[in-house]
């Protein structure tokens, strides 16, 4: 699709390191960007474009923007650990694959200032990383991305896998604690205190399934599952793992709508205003896609994942004064903290949040499906 790869290429062209175009939240708040899981996700994405066409060009972006982050000693511009903000985790990822790629020192050192994050982010009763320091107690399903396949492909490459366990037993939690037994999705978030004014004060829980984390949820266990080695010993929860991620991916293709997409709220579709979004739908479509091609679902599923991939372009991908522009992305979609009551859960609130064009959340996952689609061209 040279239409897309077209797109790409104006985003980047219209990106300057501190400012890139994609970044919607920070250009609304006329902000430079820091370090942030937004730029991290697109980030990612051109090197896997890279990885999938050999275009360098792709490659010298990635490299440039995160080279004007990472200091020598490896100290990140704008990023502190003792924020405790899981959300800035994601970023790390980048690292991993530009060392590889070129083998800076200094990004190995930011590997392992983010790590020191990871190694001492307060946790729940239950075990598991407190999505930031502002949402104590609390789990949220896009925490799992942007923390989870981070500290999993850490533990694989430079600390004997000596953490596997709790990165197991994380996402064992998330099934037992947020998984409803009906649908098979999950909900929002969890709050292990009951205390939160979101939560179902007995289950801890919000009220709906929002898209995006799904889609983020599912990322996570895909990219997890990528990063492991498990070897004999790690067999049995690895072959688990696996089956948290096949039966999600069953239950979420129950909600999609003929078009190939899905709702901003899946399992409430026929309810107005609802609305079929794109950077869930996007992220979905990456996971079909590459879940095929890692072997973890059969291969008649890749027919849903372009489906889905050209549901959102035939819908929301649209030419303006002779440049293309992506749509129908929710730009932000939260709970709490305690300060924001508006942002409680509700259906009300998810319809309430800006819904933008050319934001990252909705642009790097629809690029890395289609790194997918290029692959399997190839």
């Amino acid at each position: 699709m040279p239409i897309f790869e077209k797109y790409i290429d104006e985003l980047i062209e219209k990106s300057t390191l501190d400012v890139p175009a994609w970044n919607i939240e920070k250009a609304r708040e006329g902000k430079a960007a820091g370090w942030n899981y937004i730029d991290g996700c697109m980030i990612l994405a051109l090197l896997e474009i890279y990885s999938a066409t050999g275009e360098k060009k792709y490659y010298e972006f990635a490299d440039a923007f995160i080279d004007h982050r990472v200091q020598e000693d490896g100290t990140i511009t704008k990023y502190s650990v003792e924020e405790y903000n899981i959300d800035n985790v994601n970023a790390g990822k980048t690292l991993f694959a530009l060392y590889a790629l070129n083998g800076k020192e200094k990004y190995r050192k930011a590997i392992d200032l983010i790590y020191s994050q990871v190694e001492t982010q307060p946790r729940t009763e239950e075990g598991n990383f407190w999505h930031k320091k502002i949402y104590p107690n609390q789990i949220w399903l896009d925490g799992m991305y942007m923390g989870q396949p981070f500290y999993m492909e850490y533990e694989t490459k430079f600390d004997d896998k000596k953490h596997y366990d709790d990165i197991f037993h994380q996402f064992a939690n998330v099934v037992k604690y947020m998984r409803d037994p009906k649908t098979g999705l999950y909900y929002h978030g969890y709050d292990a205190s009951k205390k939160a004014f979101w939560c179902d004060k007995e289950t801890g829980l919000s009220q709906n399934f929002w898209l995006r984390a799904l889609g983020w949820y599912s990322m996570a266990l895909l990219d997890t599952l990528s990063k492991c080695e498990p070897g004999e010993e790690y067999k049995a929860e690895y072959d688990n793992l696996k089956k948290v991620f096949v039966d999600l991916i069953d239950s979420m293709l129950k909600f999609q709508d003929e078009n190939g997409m899905w709702y901003q709220l899946p399992a409430l579709g026929g309810r107005e205003p609802n609305y079929l979004e794109t950077s869930g739908s996007a992220i979905m479509a990456y996971s079909l896609l590459k879940g095929v091609r890692l072997g973890f679902l059969p291969e008649s599923y890749r027919a849903y994942g372009l489906k889905a991939f050209q549901g959102i372009c035939d819908r929301y991908l649209k030419e303006k004064d002779g440049h293309l522009s992506l749509g129908g992305i929710c730009l932000v979609a939260g709970l709490g903290p305690e300060d924001n009551r508006r942002r409680d859960g509700s259906f009300e609130y998810y319809m309430s949040e800006p819904i933008v064009e050319d934001d990252a959340k909705g642009v790097g996952p629809l690029l890395l499906a289609y790194t997918e689609m290029r692959r399997l061209d190839d």
